[in-house]
């Protein structure tokens, strides 16, 4: 683990940039970004226009450690190279900005409210090459979408049991178990979440760090219990489907929490837009962001 890493992502102002969507989700952010499917014929394609999205945003003279602490990348992102560095080693030494992969394979399908995460076959190889590759963390994702108990077990149970394996490796593992913001019973959920939390960080070995990447709460500062924990690195928070204005609205009033923000760093970024018109809407959403990360 690089200590001085680690001692940015605890302690320092800003937010994580998640920039970790995936073959599923990729044709929807490439949309977002105003390139249609007819502008791609295969994945290799659709992956290319997306790398450039990404090192379009990280190039940016915006994308700095002045605002932005780390950058969640897709395994293809990492595998790939910004001006002949790969993209982790750029983010670190051209822009001060801590490298996390996102490791899971997607969401089983629903069952006791919630969706667990599908089975992550060569995990193993993957935490090695992410370790060469100079990645300080990971992030996988579970969904709850009801309030019920035996489910989200089930969820942090499964979260717990990857982390410690990511753990082994020297990574700090990014645990987000998301509460589905349009779910009837999104507090229940919650308060059965932060039990679960609690529950399964007091089992952790004394030495082993990890981060919570959580829905903004029902409750302002229904968190702050999790911040606090010595096991926990940092809580961030996801913007699951919420406008940036919207989000950064509900982040403020949560104290020590930050963000995680996919869509809603992106938002109103396109392909057509010029490098001035680009770099200045994404330097509006990176301090706009930035200041609701540090209330």
């Amino acid at each position: 683990m690089n200590t001085k890493q680690l001692e940015r992502i605890q302690h320092a102002n800003g937010f994580i940039a998640a920039l970790d969507q995936s073959g599923g989700s990729t044709p929807k952010a490439l949309l977002q970004y105003g390139i249609r499917e007819d502008r791609y014929t295969n994945e290799q394609e659709m992956f290319t226009l997306v790398h450039a999205m990404r090192t379009r945003i990280i190039k940016s003279p915006t994308f700095d450690s002045r605002h932005i602490l780390g950058a969640i990348l897709f395994e293809n992102t990492m595998d790939l190279t910004i001006d002949g560095q790969f993209t982790a080693d750029y983010l670190w030494e051209q822009k001060g900005i801590v490298p996390f992969l996102k490791i899971d394979q997607g969401l089983a399908e629903p069952n006791n409210g919630v969706q667990l995460m599908k089975p992550i076959p060569g995990l193993d190889e993957l935490l090695k090459r992410a370790v060469q590759k100079n990645i300080f963390g990971t992030k996988m994702r579970s969904l709850i979408k009801e309030a019920n108990p035996g489910g989200i077990h089930e969820v942090v149970e499964q979260q717990f049991a990857f982390a410690k394996q990511i753990a082994g490796y020297g990574l700090v593992p990014i645990i987000e178990p998301e509460v589905d913001i349009h779910s009837s019973d999104k507090a229940q959920s919650e308060k059965i979440l932060k039990d679960e939390l609690l529950t399964h960080l007091s089992t952790l070995g004394k030495d082993v760090k990890v981060m919570l990447k959580l829905s903004l709460p029902a409750e302002d500062n229904f968190y702050s219990e999790l911040i606090q924990e010595p096991h926990v690195v940092r809580v961030v928070a996801l913007s699951g489907g919420y406008t940036q204005a919207e989000a950064n609205e509900k982040l403020a009033r949560n104290h020590g929490l930050i963000a995680s923000f996919s869509r809603a760093l992106s938002q109103g970024l396109s392909d057509e837009q010029t490098d001035d018109e680009f770099n200045a809407l994404l330097a509006k959403s990176t301090q706009a962001i930035y200041e609701a990360s540090i209330t």
